[in-house]
């Protein structure tokens, strides 16, 4: 990667976008998005990521990198202070592709346990898309199976409450997960709760994954710093492998105790650590406590 000129940050209260995970909309984190609150920083979220028609799932996320651009930069013209990305997973990924292509929108990126891969993994990857074997061993083999249908929220409740990953998140993040993550609709002529977020949208995001982040970071080389908020018994970070992390981020890791959805089980202590890895790359700015 070429060195480049990193641009000024400008004084004032820092601006937070956040990019949700697949398949949670950005309203399952509002715990974690509220202590950002209250810790001085605005902060803005995109509900729902790639149900928008005009930008539409497809190899890479093109489309969906273009989505989040729509989204920032009404936000980031009439903001007098720094703005920084943060995302969880794909968002994670998705703020890194638009910092890179559009470093006009951010001044920082803090991706949390956003399992980016290059060199041969990314091979693999592209590979495995072009024989279509993906849909077999990616995430997506279960996302197209998962259940989206019940009778009321009762019943919704009772069925996250008997998984075992959801048994991990914060009591008040679940909740908000089923009254939010949910929504009323006519199924069979009968009103039922339905997730929101479709699950052939996830699917599609999961059998889509980029294998050309190396690629467009040597077109568009980082104007902004980088970190990660990584967490300990993440596995989807283990079989992306840190190599490329730690050249993106230059060795901005902190690692929190948590798996792959550590925003749901400690959303409290996940914002500090983004807010911490956002001081330090930002220096000395004023929070409004």
């Amino acid at each position: 990667m070429n060195p480049v000129t990193v641009k000024p940050v400008p004084s004032g209260t820092p601006l937070v976008l956040f990019f949700h995970g697949n398949s949670f909309p950005a309203s399952t984190y509002k715990v974690m998005l509220n202590e950002l609150r209250h810790r001085g920083l605005q902060v803005h979220a995109l509900e729902k990521i790639g149900h928008n028609p005009a930008y539409p799932v497809s190899s890479n996320w093109p489309h969906l990198v273009e989505e989040l651009r729509a989204y920032a930069q009404p936000l980031v013209a009439v903001h007098s202070g720094p703005v920084v990305l943060v995302g969880h997973s794909l968002g994670g990924m998705l703020s890194l592709m638009l910092a890179a292509q559009y470093p006009e929108l951010a001044h920082a990126v803090v991706m949390v346990d956003s399992p980016a891969v290059a060199g041969w993994q990314a091979h693999v990857l592209q590979l495995s898309k072009k024989l279509s074997l993906t849909n077999t061993f990616s995430p997506g083999a279960v996302s197209q199976k998962r259940r989206h249908v019940w009778a009321n929220l009762e019943e919704v409740r009772a069925h996250f409450a008997s998984k075992k990953h959801f048994a991990r998140w914060l009591p008040q993040v679940l909740e908000d997960y089923i009254q939010h993550g949910t929504e009323a609709a006519l199924v069979d002529g009968q009103v039922q709760r339905v997730l929101c977020f479709s699950r052939d949208i996830e699917t599609q995001i999961y059998n889509s994954v980029p294998h050309n982040l190396e690629g467009i970071l040597k077109r568009h080389p980082l104007k902004c710093p980088v970190s990660l908020v990584a967490a300990r018994h993440s596995r989807e970070m283990r079989i992306a492998g840190g190599d490329f992390t730690k050249r993106v981020t230059k060795g901005r890791i902190t690692i929190i105790d948590g798996t792959h959805l550590v925003p749901m089980e400690s959303p409290v202590a996940t914002a500090s650590a983004v807010e911490a890895a956002i001081l330090n790359m930002l220096g000395p700015v004023v929070l409004k406590h």
